[in-house]
């Protein structure tokens, strides 16, 4: 399998605290990876490094393996790194159809005459209607997203993510708040996107039957730090994570 994000030296501080620790992990096309730890083990703040919400101390991202450390995270985004948020980052004004359509456009060229705007609303319109069938929200397209339940929010989030049609798709805990009736929704969808083969896939999941399901390999941070990395039973049954990290936690469920 091909690298296709690759963080070297990776650290973030803030004052005296290392909230991330020289991380360094490649992540190849075709996998999906599971990262946890304890909270506060610096999980989310390792994505925001990499999607580049917030800046390095020191250390590198590389994409495709071009350095991106000094771009910002639309530049990121254009490139390929696709990241949906712990919180909804949506348009809570436009209708749930018009933010999907808006994600689609926002990656392909301006067109110049009369005629092939229409053309081309009409296609991202039929692309965006597509996606919202994916995700089971067409029969709320018109719908404000404002008015939204937050299931329904976070599936919409998914479905934003999936019209950029990333190389590297990130998810932080993307069932989060959800009930049990949508939660399979969006697993079916991360699931769909792992089966592509040439994607990347990062998820940050608290969940261990996710995990169990989905991931190909599990990282664990703690303390910022890159602590165990392998396959899935590898690395749940290991002492450093059942014993210091993850408590009973992996074993119960």
């Amino acid at each position: 399998m091909t690298e296709v994000l690759e963080t070297s030296g990776l650290t973030v501080r803030f004052g005296g605290h290392v909230a991330v620790d020289a991380v360094s992990c490649a992540f190849r096309a075709g996998e999906l990876t599971a990262i946890v730890g304890p909270n506060g083990a610096g999980k989310t703040t390792y994505f925001n490094l990499i999607s580049g919400q917030i800046a390095a101390s020191s250390g590198s991202v590389r994409l495709m393996g071009q350095d991106i450390g000094r771009l910002s995270p639309s530049e990121r985004c254009k490139r390929g790194l696709g990241r949906a948020f712990q919180l909804t980052n949506l348009f809570p004004g436009l209708s749930v159809l018009e933010n999907v359509r808006l994600a689609i456009q926002a990656h392909r060229p301006v067109s110049a005459s009369l005629f092939s705007m229409v053309s081309r609303h009409t296609g991202l319109t039929d692309e965006a209607m597509a996606v919202l069938e994916r995700v089971r929200l067409a029969t709320v397209k018109d719908q404000p997203v404002s008015e939204l339940s937050h299931g329904n929010q976070r599936k919409l989030e998914v479905a934003m993510l999936i019209a950029l049609d990333p190389k590297v798709y990130m998810f932080d805990e993307p069932t989060a708040g959800m009930s049990g009736d949508e939660a399979p929704v969006v697993l079916d969808l991360i699931a769909g996107l792992k089966a592509q083969t040439d994607r990347t896939i990062l998820l940050v999941e608290h969940k261990m039957d996710v995990i169990r399901t989905l991931a190909d390999r599990i990282i664990v941070l703690h303390n910022g730090a890159l602590v165990a990395d392998g396959e899935p039973a590898e690395v749940i049954a290991s002492d450093v994570v059942q014993e210091a990290y993850m408590g009973k936690e992996l074993t119960d469920v």
